[in-house]
């Protein structure tokens, strides 16, 4: 039945929604960087990475409720499902650093935290690029392979200067200011999160692609 599946017209829209979705990911990531220059607009970043997030569960309530009413999907619906949930988690987890740090009233970041806040930037470029290559996917293939190599990258990236901004932190606290470590851990471990949840979409975006060409 492949052969009659590849015939048939397929519901194309499902990528104009992971375009906009991407495009809310992309806001939420500049934001979320805006937010670790520190000082007095903080709270007005946070607000567009909230605003991004709503933006970006209403385009994902899209992409389910069209799964259940599309006939002919442009690759398997479990995998449409995955990837939008993917991309959800992504922007859920930069809403979730944007509140710890508005919890905390942090006002100044380190250098380690600005620079993996660098990185989400790259990483949701990436998927913001690799989105619309999905609609060819055969074309594209190479291309597809190559961004999730570098997302998976980032992530690594992200990682070590995670630990050595653990490191550094420590260093800077030991035996004087314990809150300073514990607030400075909690944004550290979830801008790390962000940065897992940024590889998982890579590896949707790959798997998709290995199962349709």
């Amino acid at each position: 039945m492949r052969w009659f599946h590849a015939l048939m017209p397929k519901e194309e829209r499902f990528f104009d929604l992971f375009a906009r979705h991407s495009d809310a990911v992309v806001a939420g990531a500049k934001a979320l960087r805006d937010m670790l220059e520190g000082g007095d607009a903080v709270s007005q970043h946070c607000k567009i990475v909230m605003d991004s997030e709503h933006a970006a569960d209403d385009v994902t309530r899209e992409v389910l409720i069209a799964v259940r009413r599309t006939f002919i999907t442009p690759f398997d619906r479990g995998d449409i499902k995955d990837l939008i949930t993917a991309m959800d988690n992504s922007i859920d987890q930069m809403q979730k650093t944007a509140k710890t740090i508005m919890l905390f009233d942090q006002r100044s970041f380190t250098a380690q935290q600005q620079k993996m806040g660098d990185a989400i930037m790259s990483a949701a470029a990436l998927v913001h690029e690799a989105i619309p290559l999905l609609a060819s996917i055969n074309t594209n293939a190479g291309r597809i392979s190559r961004i999730s190599e570098q997302i998976s990258q980032i992530e690594q990236q992200a990682d070590d200067l995670h630990d050595d901004g653990l490191r550094e932190l420590y260093r800077a606290n030991v035996g004087s200011n314990s809150m300073a470590f514990f607030v400075g851990v909690e944004i550290y471990d979830h801008l790390e999160k962000v940065a897992d949840r940024f590889d998982d979409v890579a590896n949707e975006v790959h798997g998709i692609m290995l199962e349709n060409v």
